[in-house]
């Protein structure tokens, strides 16, 4: 009830009557007044005029189940919304909730990570206050040779996302890697449940940096963050439910076709080294090619130098500048 109440309020833009609100959701005046005062308790700034109503003020930065909840604007995807103050992984918390049954689009978000993954095994910050954690199951129709393109239309989903929230210039370093000034903003980790050549499910988990203000040595020339590329603190559940929203509509018309026909082009011109020289590193050895984008399978299309023309699998295919990151 509180994130219905809460999406009254952001839609009104003004002051709303506790009589419009009792109306709207089949409340009494008192449930509506409890959980007004349990919205002011979580931080929420609501005035609250005689004749006139209450009007949202403020909302603080929280990722709760109800704050993106009441920005949600998705037929199925986080429809089914879990939080977690703490938790291991929002990716292995699905892969449970996945075992229990849980239904196609159950999303789970958490304010702290303490065991975060990354591609190729590596960690994952994940503290709290200063993401978005967040991972959501799919129990797509299609087969299991097709299911590593969703990690493609993930990092679309999520440029588009960023982009519309905070006005970033995002790119996308293939496969799945968001790039802002050079630097890593957001990693994307796919993993899939399947039985020979049946797919049971899929677990899309996403870490986007969005308040962090300083990053570790080690990874101070290779991340940012939101906060730092815009100066300003990001409200992330309005940014999480923008993902969401945007993941769902490319999600629907990839299904129709299990191939990233309508997007290579939409992709190809976010891509980073599109048209540049970059290494492919394999384990311990690496080649030089030029980059010259997706192809429908969502393979990284190359060229070396004497012009052979080749596709790069991403598995566990590292892909970085000539001269670092990017």
């Amino acid at each position: 009830m509180k994130t219905r109440i809460l999406k009254e309020l952001k839609e009104a833009g003004d002051y709303i009557s506790g009589q419009e609100l009792c109306e709207k959701l089949q409340v009494s005046r008192t449930a509506v007044w409890k959980h007004i005062k349990a919205l002011r308790e979580e931080g929420y700034r609501i005035d609250s005029v005689t004749n006139k109503g209450y009007k949202l003020l403020d909302s603080p930065d929280s990722i709760t189940a109800e704050e993106i909840g009441s920005d949600l604007d998705t037929e199925w995807l986080g429809r089914n919304l879990r939080y977690y103050e703490t938790i291991d992984s929002t990716n292995l918390e699905i892969r449970r909730l996945a075992e229990e049954g849980a239904p196609h689009g159950t999303t789970a978000v958490a304010e702290e990570q303490t065991s975060g993954k990354g591609r190729r095994g590596r960690s994952w910050l994940g503290k709290a206050g200063c993401g978005i954690w967040m991972s959501f199951l799919l129990r797509p129709q299609i087969a299991v040779e097709n299911s590593s393109m969703l990690t493609l239309i993930t990092a679309l989903a999520v440029e588009k996302a960023v982009g519309e929230e905070t006005g970033l210039q995002c790119q996308i370093k293939w496969p799945n890697d968001i790039i802002v000034n050079g630097k890593k903003l957001c990693g994307i980790l796919t993993e899939l449940s399947a039985q020979m050549d049946e797919l049971n499910y899929v677990v899309v988990g996403i870490g986007i940096n969005a308040n962090m203000q300083e990053f570790p040595d080690d990874l101070r020339d290779k991340a940012t963050s939101l906060r730092i590329e815009t100066g300003e603190t990001v409200k992330r559940a309005s940014l999480a439910a923008k993902v969401l929203k945007y993941f769902e509509a490319y999600y629907e018309k990839f299904v129709k076709t299990e191939d990233l026909s309508a997007f290579a082009d939409e992709y190809n011109r976010l891509l980073v080294h599109m048209n540049r020289k970059i290494r492919v590193i394999r384990g311990s050895g690496e080649d030089f090619y030029i980059s010259r984008g997706i192809n429908d399978k969502g393979e990284l299309m190359v060229e070396d130098d004497a012009g052979k023309k080749s596709v790069v699998l991403s598995g566990e295919v590292s892909v970085r500048g000539v001269l670092g990151y990017v």
